[in-house]
């Protein structure tokens, strides 16, 4: 299993630089840092779990924020996402 830990800040600003570092490899993503972010962050989280598929693994989100997890469910996507808490 490969980790992938967001920082604290997941703005369209950083999208670019977190999807190079995210390489495609992880399969699990710590979002327990994350406090600022927008629709970005679940954008790259979708594009991990577009990699994490084509590799035949699953991708897990762990200690996502409560508000990503609305943004996910706003767009209709939160069901695509595998969000574990603590």
């Amino acid at each position: 299993m490969s980790h992938f830990a967001l920082p604290a800040t997941a703005t369209l600003v950083q999208a670019s630089e977190l999807l190079r570092g995210l390489a495609g490899e992880a399969t699990e993503i710590d979002a327990a840092a994350l406090k600022d972010f927008d629709t970005s962050a679940v954008a790259l989280l979708l594009e991990a779990r577009r990699r994490a598929e084509v590799r035949g693994a699953r991708l897990v989100v762990r200690n996502p924020p409560a508000k990503l997890v609305e943004l996910a469910r706003l767009y209709g996507v939160d069901g695509l996402l595998s969000f574990e808490p603590t």
